[in-house]
C-alpha cells in the first residue's frame, strides 16, 4: 500500500512537472505570436499609413470609373461643358481682336468680322454643341478613351502621393508564418493564438487543480507529513512559482476594432487598428527594468526580483531546512522567520494587488479615454477595444502565494503533532 502511495506521488510530480513545461512553452510561443499579430496590425500600417489610404481611395475610384456613363451623368456634365464652350469662344474671340488690331490688315479683317460675324449668335448656339459633344461621347470607342484618360491621370496622381515605410518586421512575420500575404498572415495568427489560449488556460487550471487537490489532502489527511508528502508539496509550489515568474501574468492592449465611413457609397474600412500592446512577465519585466539606463528603474527591478523570485525560493529552501531540521534550523530566527513569518512581509499580496489594480486602473483609462470616441457622427463608425486581460501566469503566482501559507500551517502543525506524540 505504501509503495502504491508513493508511486502515485511521483506520478503527480511527474504530471505536474510536465504540465508545467508545457504550459511555460506554449506560453512563450502565444507571447511571440501576439506580439507578432500587435506588429503587423499596428495603426501604423493602417489608419496612419498614407499608402493604405490610397490603395482604399484608388480601389474607389477605380470602380467609380468603370461604371461611369456620360449618358447618365447628362443633367451634371452638361452646364459645364456649355459653360467651358462659352469661355472657349470668348477667348478665341478676344485672341483674334488682340492680334488683328496690331496692324493695318488686321484692323481691315476685324471690321469684316464685326459686320458679318455676330458673336451672340454664336454663343446662342452653345446648347447645341454641347448635345452633338454629348452624342459623340456616348460612342463606346470615345468612352474607353474617356475613362483611359482619367485613369491615367488619376494613376499619376497616386504615384505622386506615397509613404515611404520601414516594412522589415512585416516581412520577417510573413517570413515565420510562411506566408506572402499580410491579411493570410493576420487570419493565421489568430488561429493559432486562439488554439495556444484554449491549451493554456486547460493546462493552468488542470495544474491549479491537481495542487489544491494535494493540499486539501494534506490539510485533512497528511496530518504527520511524511518525507515524501512534503516533498511533495515543497516541488508543486516551485513548479508553480517558476511558471507564475516566466509566464505572462497581465496582457494590456487597446485598439479601435473597426473604423469605417461611407465615400461615394463605397465603405472605407480600417480593422483591428493596435494603438498598444504589451504583454509581460516577472522576468520580462525584470530584465527591463535592470537594462534600462537609469539608476532607479534597475533599483526597481532588483527589488521586484528580490520580492517575487529570490524571496519565495528562499522561503522553500528554509522550509525544507525547518523541516528536516538541519544544523539546528528550527531554532534558527532567519529560517523560523521565513517559514513561520514571512507570509506577512513577503509582498507577495502587495505583487498581486500591484498586477490586480494596474489592470483595473489601465482598464478604466482606456475605457474612459475611448468612450469619448465615440461621440463622432453617424456617419463615422468607430469601434473601440480594450483588450486588457489577466494572463495565467498572475493565477498561478497567486496561488503559490496562497498555497506557501498553507506549507508553513502544515509544518506548524506538524512539529506541535511530533511534540504532542513525544510527551
Amino acid at each position: 500500500m505504501r509503495s502504491i502511495r508513493l508511486f502515485a506521488l511521483i506520478l503527480t510530480l511527474m504530471v505536474c512537472t510536465g504540465i508545467g513545461f508545457k504550459i511555460i512553452d506554449l506560453s512563450a510561443e502565444n507571447q511571440r505570436r501576439k506580439r507578432d499579430y500587435a506588429e503587423i496590425n499596428n495603426i501604423k500600417y493602417g489608419l496612419f499609413s498614407i499608402n493604405q489610404w490610397k490603395k482604399q481611395l484608388s480601389d474607389i475610384i477605380n470602380i467609380e470609373l468603370s461604371e461611369f456613363d456620360p449618358k447618365e451623368n447628362k443633367e451634371a456634365l452638361k452646364p459645364l461643358i456649355e459653360q467651358q464652350l462659352t469661355k472657349l469662344i470668348e477667348s478665341v474671340d478676344q485672341r483674334m481682336r488682340e492680334k488683328n488690331k496690331k496692324t493695318f490688315k488686321g484692323r481691315v479683317k476685324q471690321s469684316f468680322i464685326n459686320m458679318f460675324v455676330d458673336m451672340k449668335d454664336i454663343k446662342a448656339g452653345v446648347p447645341k454643341y454641347a448635345d452633338e459633344i454629348f452624342k459623340i461621347m456616348q460612342k463606346p470607342r470615345t468612352k474607353r478613351s474617356l475613362k483611359a484618360l482619367v485613369a491615367e491621370k488619376v494613376q499619376t496622381y497616386f504615384q505622386e502621393t506615397f509613404e515611404e515605410q520601414d516594412m522589415s518586421k512585416i516581412q520577417n512575420i510573413l517570413l515565420r508564418l510562411d506566408v506572402s500575404d499580410v491579411q493570410v498572415a493576420k487570419d493565421k495568427l489568430d488561429l493559432l493564438i486562439a488554439q495556444n489560449k484554449d491549451r493554456i488556460v486547460t493546462l493552468t487550471w488542470s495544474l491549479l487543480g491537481i495542487s489544491a487537490t494535494l493540499f486539501l489532502i494534506a490539510g485533512f489527511i497528511w496530518v504527520g507529513l511524511t518525507s515524501v508528502q512534503f516533498i511533495t508539496l515543497l516541488l508543486v509550489l516551485f513548479i508553480l512559482l517558476v511558471c507564475g515568474v516566466t509566464t505572462p501574468m497581465i496582457d494590456l492592449e487597446a485598439k479601435i476594432s473597426e473604423m469605417s465611413f461611407m465615400l461615394m457609397d463605397h465603405p472605407v474600412k480600417f480593422l483591428n487598428q493596435i494603438l498598444y500592446f504589451q504583454t509581460k512577465s516577472v522576468l520580462d519585466v525584470f530584465w527591463l527594468m535592470v537594462t534600462n539606463p537609469e539608476v532607479q528603474m534597475k533599483v526597481v527591478g532588483v527589488l521586484m526580483a528580490m520580492f517575487s523570485i529570490v524571496f519565495p525560493v528562499s522561503k522553500l529552501i528554509a522550509c525544507a531546512l525547518y523541516y528536516y531540521n538541519h544544523w539546528g534550523a528550527q531554532r534558527n530566527k532567519l529560517v523560523n522567520f521565513f517559514v513561520l513569518k514571512s507570509g506577512k512581509w513577503s509582498m507577495a499580496d502587495v505583487m498581486i494587488i500591484a498586477i490586480f489594480m494596474a489592470y483595473i486602473g489601465f482598464n478604466g483609462v482606456i475605457s474612459s479615454q475611448f468612450g469619448k470616441l465615440h461621440s463622432g457622427p453617424d456617419e463615422l463608425v468607430l469601434l473601440t477595444t480594450n483588450g486588457t486581460s489577466l494572463q495565467p501566469g498572475f493565477y498561478l503566482f497567486l496561488s503559490y502565494a496562497i498555497l506557501a501559507l498553507f506549507l508553513s500551517e502544515f509544518l506548524t502543525r506538524k512539529i506541535k503533532h511530533e511534540g504532542a506524540a513525544q510527551t
